[in-house]
């Protein structure tokens, strides 16, 4: 099949590992110090454990998995006041299914739903509209979140409501941007990277450019990367390569759909509908300053955030939860010690195992565990518990 069985192809995946095994014995011999390098995205994280890529790699090599889900660095209070939205009679909530799942302080959105709650989910965002029209005597908010990649359709969605004149829809915006995170994590003195396998989806709307600042101020390489088994050893080659070579750059190896300015019609509706909040709370990293997205005043009728009451509340993770740990790459997910035990995707205690890109969904689905310190983790049964 064109364009998927091209970037599995196991004969260039070898010619890639034995490159980059080349540079990493290299690199190696000039600083006693694992080289740790990034994948921001959880699409690359699954893709990684999917095809048993981190297995293949030397151990001078370790990958660190970043916070690149959506609906795993969304905080728990933020879940709260949108569960305090849908238990208003006169409202009908809706969000993507990855959301329903993730637990609050005191419940979770599916939870309310059987309780009574009018919570539906949808496929985008452009489906709260239709029930907006099929339902004029509710209000509709649509739970938004994720990165840049899915602003654009939520844009969209709020100029089409204005053009419609449909006043019954509003959007409660939990949005957040990449950049200021990785400023965030940069700025994490338990945390040394050494370069950045840069998200795919993000970049195809916003371009490469943006990426810039990670190398001009705090000269760690980022290479923009594709999905596929091959993209990702290309890009790891490549953040390898200016390692050697002692460069610092912004690369594009996801060219094929990546441009340097992005997607100019995405990021015009983006930035007529939203701006940057001051700051925004990310779970596991705190408030991330412009890390989040508000509606512009002009769309003011359409925010939810105004025209309803929301308790507002910060709410700490549970005890026993380290997703905090593992959002910031300082812990792996099966050194949380609710990993696979009490915390698992049918009971889920934190948001990375429920969502489809968060990483102990990763290590849960694909039967990927460390079975001692300072092992590379082996391989057990696909889909077997750990």
């Amino acid at each position: 099949m064109k364009y998927v069985d091209e970037f599995r192809d196991p004969t260039k995946a070898e010619a890639l590992l034995q490159k980059i095994r080349q540079l990493a014995t290299r690199i190696s011999e000039r600083r006693d110090k694992i080289i740790k390098i990034m994948e921001v995205c959880g699409g690359h994280t699954h893709a990684i454990f999917k095809y048993g890529i981190e297995s293949l790699l030397p151990d001078s090599i370790e990958l660190i998995h970043g916070p690149g889900c959506p609906v795993c660095v969304m905080p728990r209070g933020r879940l709260d006041d949108a569960i305090a939205l849908a238990e208003n009679p006169k409202v009908i909530l809706t969000t993507f299914g990855d959301t329903m799942r993730v637990p609050g302080s005191r419940t979770s959105l599916l939870q309310a739903r059987a309780r009574g709650c009018d919570i539906r989910m949808v496929y985008s965002p452009r489906d709260s509209l239709k029930i907006a029209r099929e339902n004029p005597d509710k209000e509709i908010i649509f739970l938004a979140l994720g990165f840049e990649t899915t602003v654009p359709s939520t844009a969209l969605t709020v100029i089409e409501a204005e053009s419609d004149n449909i006043p019954n829809f509003s959007l409660f915006s939990n949005h957040v941007v990449i950049i200021p995170a990785l400023e965030a994590l940069l700025n994490n003195p338990d945390l040394q990277l050494e370069g950045f396998v840069g998200p795919g989806h993000v970049s195809m709307v916003i371009g490469s450019e943006p990426y810039q600042i990670i190398v001009d101020r705090y000269r760690k390489p980022v290479v923009v990367s594709g999905f596929e088994p091959l993209d990702i050893l290309q890009s790891i080659w490549m953040v390898l390569k200016q390692l050697d070579e002692g460069r610092c750059a912004v690369e594009n190896q996801y060219d094929r759909l990546v441009q340097p300015s992005g997607n100019k019609i995405a990021l015009t509706a983006m930035n007529r509908v939203f701006e940057l909040r001051e700051k925004f709370e990310w779970r596991g990293l705190g408030d991330i300053p412009r890390g989040g997205l508000k509606l512009r005043e002009e769309y003011a009728a359409f925010d939810a955030e105004k025209k309803f009451p929301l308790p507002n509340n910060r709410v700490s993770d549970h005890k026993a939860c380290q997703c905090g740990e593992i959002l910031k790459g300082v812990l792996k997910p099966w050194q949380c010690k609710v990993f696979g035990t009490a915390c698992t995707p049918e009971h889920p205690i934190g948001t990375c195992m429920v969502s489809s890109e968060g990483a102990c969904a990763a290590y849960y689905k694909y039967g990927r565990r460390q079975e001692e310190i300072g092992k590379k983790p082996e391989t057990i049964a696909t889909g077997q518990k750990p």
